[in-house]
């Protein structure tokens, strides 16, 4: 579990970096849209964590609370392109 969250977090950087080089604002769009769902992976990766008790509660209201924040930024983001 631990290697499919890095590896989607991963993804979240390399997607927003790829679509905000020399890109069209239509190619920034799909490249945050694919961020946006990376991220999503990783709150279910996050759930699923919990459900298993790999983490306690607490750590994982921190990193719900954190990637939620992120993802609303992302949105935000994503809409202010024109």
């Amino acid at each position: 579990m631990a290697s499919q969250i890095r590896i989607a977090v991963d993804s979240i950087a390399l997607n927003i970096s790829e679509g905000s080089i020399g890109q069209s604002n239509r190619e920034q769009i799909k490249f945050m849209g694919y961020s946006i769902r990376s991220l999503a992976e990783v709150l279910t990766c996050l759930f699923k964590t919990k459900r298993r008790n790999y983490i306690e509660e607490t750590k994982f209201v921190e990193l719900y609370n954190e990637a939620y924040h992120l993802m609303n930024m992302m949105s935000a983001f994503r809409k202010n392109i024109k």
